[in-house]
């Protein structure tokens, strides 16, 4: 870690993270690239118990809204996500650059405005015309409730645990 920068981790706080493609090349939109990525997501989230409130993949990036993890460690949940899509996606030079971007997010407002900034990337980036175009994020499930491979954390995923919850309760 680069003298004198301080990660605040385990305060209970969401995290924006930033994390590149070794010397930002396009590697994740090769083969399965978006899709291998999402599923070590998911994969990760249920084992090590965190939330993602956001996200989105880019061909040489990605931007994740995390929670901070019930098992482990952030910086550990990285490493892991990061050693696994490398191993699955490439066997030649390094996949990812060693270091990530993290970004604590205290406020309502400042969750917002991630999210905000995250979605709009394919357009500020001219993929798409309009983020529900982007099919590598969570605009979707935000908008409407789609529901993908990652399972986000929104009102639209509350309101499932509302339903089950009532249902339990029922029989």
């Amino acid at each position: 870690m680069p003298k004198g920068l301080v990660r605040y981790q385990e305060c209970r706080s969401s995290h924006f993270i930033t994390f590149s493609c070794y010397r930002r090349s396009p590697r994740l939109a090769a083969s399965n690239g978006y899709s291998t990525f999402e599923r070590e997501l998911e994969s990760l989230r249920a084992r090590y118990e965190f939330t993602v409130a956001g996200y989105v993949l880019m061909p040489e990036h990605v931007h994740l809204l995390l929670g901070e993890p019930q098992r482990g460690s952030l910086g550990t949940v990285l490493q892991v996500l990061k050693q696994n899509t490398s191993r699955k996606l490439s066997d030649q030079e390094p996949f990812w650059q060693r270091r990530y971007y993290d970004f604590n997010v205290w406020s309502e407002e400042k969750r917002l405005e991630k999210l905000s900034y995250m979605h709009r990337n394919p357009i500020r980036r001219g993929l798409v015309a309009n983020p529900e175009d982007w099919p590598w994020s969570s605009f979707l499930h935000h908008a409407v409730g789609v529901i993908g491979t990652v399972e986000i954390e929104s009102r639209w995923t509350a309101r499932l645990r509302e339903k089950k919850t009532s249902m339990l309760e029922i029989s």
